[in-house]
Formats: structure tokens, sequence, C-alpha cells
């Protein structure tokens, strides 16, 4: 994805665009960046408080930030790690912990959910009129009749099914549900939807402002903001923190506003070059602090 993303435009037009940018607007979106991080530390004490685990801010900001920098490894590995890092210095056992982080991206999905509803909403004649253009409407209703014929006989096949495959969809599937519904039974439910809230509003705050780095990118829709967001967020669960995928992404998305390709190439690589290096940096440090912070254990 490097190399491909690489070939489309040339290193030195991609230097031009990064020596031009506005690094006033690039470091307010690490800074918005770095609230989400540190909210989303803050957020985790409260799904572990009553499970009767008071763990210590410091920690759980390093390990949100070790998680981030891990994922750069293997996909997902940084929850694994973050969940181990609080058995390590907390006492957690490590499934408790995992479990709260599941719940905590189905709370994030959820959330990532309502962003693409509102965007389909606000701008439905532009991705209705894109469809239409792009696809044959026939085509578009018999594949979502399909999809809601599959989607019925799945259901069906899980909730009637007695077979090891079935019965192990169906506990994964309740887990889920469970799992979002228990963020409504803690007792700072409100702080937590709260910090939920925030982080994601600090992060398409953050992708916003950053968009004002470039002279090109400057004033583009904010629909085009929204997509693009949606896009670049997706390209980071499917790889290793977007490395490569995130730039062509927020290329793809654009391109449906006819903002040109190298703008465009140059503010995925610039937001996600100064979102990596701030998760390189605390990140790194998060991992060589930890023992040092927790030496008297």
């Amino acid at each position: 994805m490097v190399w491909y993303s690489l070939s489309q435009i040339s290193i030195e037009e991609l230097i031009k665009y990064f020596k031009k940018a506005d690094y006033t607007w690039v470091l307010l979106g690490v800074f918005l960046g770095l609230l989400s991080h540190l909210s989303r530390a803050y957020r985790w004490r409260f799904q572990l408080e009553p499970m009767g685990y008071k763990i210590k801010l410091g920690n759980s900001i390093m390990a949100v930030f070790a998680t981030y920098l891990i994922n750069y490894t293997i996909p997902r590995a940084g929850e694994v790690a973050r969940a181990s890092i609080l058995t390590n210095y907390e006492g957690v056992p490590f499934e408790k912990g995992f479990g709260t982080i599941v719940a905590e991206r189905i709370a994030d999905m959820l959330v990532m959910l309502g962003i693409i509803i509102i965007t389909l909403f606000l701008e439905f004649d532009f991705i209705y009129s894109f469809l239409i253009e792009k696809f044959d409407p026939y085509k578009i209703i018999i594949a979502l009749i399909l999809l809601i014929v599959l989607g019925l006989i799945f259901i069906r096949f899980v909730n009637k099914g007695k077979s090891k495959i079935a019965l192990k969809i169906k506990g994964f599937v309740n887990g889920l549900i469970e799992g979002a519904l228990s963020i409504f039974k803690m007792k700072k439910k409100w702080a937590f939807i709260f910090h939920t809230l925030f982080i994601w509003g600090m992060y398409v705050l953050m992708f916003y402002v950053t968009s004002f780095s470039l002279e090109q990118t400057t004033g583009i829709p904010f629909a085009a903001i929204l997509i693009g967001f949606i896009a670049a967020s997706f390209s980071i669960a499917a790889t290793n923190g977007g490395i490569g995928s995130y730039p062509e992404a927020i290329v793809l998305a654009f391109l449906l506003f006819n903002i040109p390709e190298d703008p465009s190439r140059a503010f995925g690589w610039i937001m996600w070059t100064s979102q990596t290096l701030m998760v390189i940096v605390f990140g790194g440090l998060s991992l060589i602090y930890l023992p040092i912070f927790n030496r008297k254990k």
C-alpha cells in the first residue's frame, strides 16, 4: 500500500506539499488527537471500577498509548498488550481487562455507525445522485433485497441452529450485545457516554482542522470531511495503523467531490504522519516509563 501510494505521486511533489503546509493547523490536529487518547484512558477507569479495580490514571494513559504503537506491528495486537499491561501492573485479570476493551470497542462502533447515519442523512441527495450515476438503480435494489434475505437467513440459522458453529456465533453475538448493554449499567454511564462522544468529536475535529494546513484542501465541503474521515477510519481498522492505506482512502473519498488527487494524497500523508509521530513518541515513552512508574511493584 505504501509503494502504491507513493507510486501515484512523485516524492519531490509530496515533499513540496509538506514544505508548504501550515504546521499551526497540523499541531492543533495533533493536540486534539492527544486529547482524544487521554479521554479514552480516563474513560477506561469507569468500566473497571464496578469490578473493584481502581487503576492509576498514569498506567491507563500509558497502556492506551502503548496500544496504538503496538497496533502498527500486528493489527489489534495492541488491545491484547493493553490488557496484559493492566494484568502486570494493576493485577486486573486478563479476561476482565480484555472484556472491558471489547465493550469499549462496541461503544466506539456504535458512535461510528451514528456518524455514518448522520452523513447519509445530511448528504442524502449527493450520495443518492452519485449511486444512481455510477450504478444501475435496479442492481442496487436487487443487492439490497439480497442482503436483507441473507441477513434473515443468517438470523434464522443462528436462532434455530444447534450445530457447534451456530451456537458459537450465537454466543458471540449475545456477548457483544451484553457488553454493549453493560455500559448502561455502570454507575458513571453518563460520564462514559460523554467521553465516548468527546473522543469521536475530537477525531472529526482533528481531521477537519488539519485540512486547513494545505491551501488546496482549505474550505472543502464538510461532507467531504465526514466521508474522508469515515474512509480513513476504516483504513486504520483494516491495516496496521493505516500504513499506506490511509492516504489512499482519503483520495477515494475526496474524488467524489472532484478534489484533485495530489493535494488529497498529500493531505492524507500529512495527516497520517503527524498522528503516527505522536503515537511513536508517546507510545515509545510509555513502554519505557511503565516499569519505572511501577518500580515499587
